[in-house]
């Protein structure tokens, strides 16, 4: 009897294991969505589920429902990764939508999929071919951030640097007063710096901060990126004026506050 039932037994599996090889990758991925619905709700009744992958820009999913039906947006991205990592999205997804708790064990496969380089250097290439990067212009109306570069390049980096592109952005922000873009080879500081009350040090540091994330770039290790390691740290300190630069951005973050609102 017990060989019977185990004969049994194994041709259900493998029977299973050919639905699944015969079964379309957005197909298995819906089923996924089901069983996530199905342990979420505790509820056994079929949802009608649209899935597809979309190429957004960056690594975004979205989760609708309309008229009935589950409507999920992938990014393409994501096209490649195990149905363990695509498991994981849907629980993600599906808690977020359902206002439930997701739980860390389950957004492990998702985060590790995420910080792989494979996925950094694909998504970095979307964003490259589909994004757009708002330039303005680099002259502004008391600092110039072409003669800023080229004497930062000078002074610290031996020209070592390829000249990105350089500009103010659109908007006076204060929480970021600089960003280097990799995907799009640009550094963009912020509009608020570029203002008669503050230091002209201080616009330097900015962008030597910013010229350094070129000089030391993001470093992988077991799937955690960093930006500012020690050694970006320690070169960080050489900026002559560094102490002096910091401390006025940290004493006059009000007043860079007030004029971002005035923006």
């Amino acid at each position: 009897m017990n060989n019977i039932l185990s004969d049994k037994l194994s041709r259900i599996l493998r029977l299973n294991a050919l639905i699944q090889i015969l079964m379309t990758e957005l197909e298995q991925i819906k089923l996924i969505y089901q069983e996530a619905f199905h342990n979420l709700s505790k509820s056994s009744s079929e949802r009608k589920i649209e899935v597809e992958f979309y190429p957004y820009v960056g690594i975004n999913h979205t989760i609708r429902v309309r008229n009935g039906t589950v409507f999920v947006r992938i990014s393409d991205v994501f096209k490649n990764a195990p149905l363990d990592v695509q498991n994981s999205l849907a629980y993600i997804l599906v808690s977020k939508l359902m206002h439930k708790k997701i739980s860390p064990k389950i957004v492990g496969h998702y985060k590790s999929f995420v910080k792989s380089e494979e996925t950094f250097l694909q998504a970095a290439n979307n964003k490259r071919k589909r994004g757009r990067k708002i330039i303005t212009s680099s002259k502004g109306e008391f600092y110039d951030l072409e003669e800023i570069f080229a004497r930062m390049n000078k002074d610290y980096f031996n020209q070592t640097i390829a000249k990105p592109t350089l500009t103010w952005s659109k908007k006076k922000t204060f929480r970021i007063l600089g960003h280097y873009d990799l995907a799009h080879n640009t550094i963009v500081i912020s509009k608020s710096l570029d203002d008669r009350k503050v230091p002209a040090h201080v616009v330097e540091f900015v962008v030597f901060h910013e010229m350094l994330h070129i000089f030391h770039p993001t470093q992988n290790r077991a799937g955690r990126r960093y930006n500012h390691t020690p050694q970006f740290r320690r070169d960080e300190e050489k900026f002559v004026y560094f102490s002096k630069a910091e401390n006025w951005i940290q004493q006059n973050l009000s007043f860079l506050k007030r004029n971002a609102a005035i923006d």
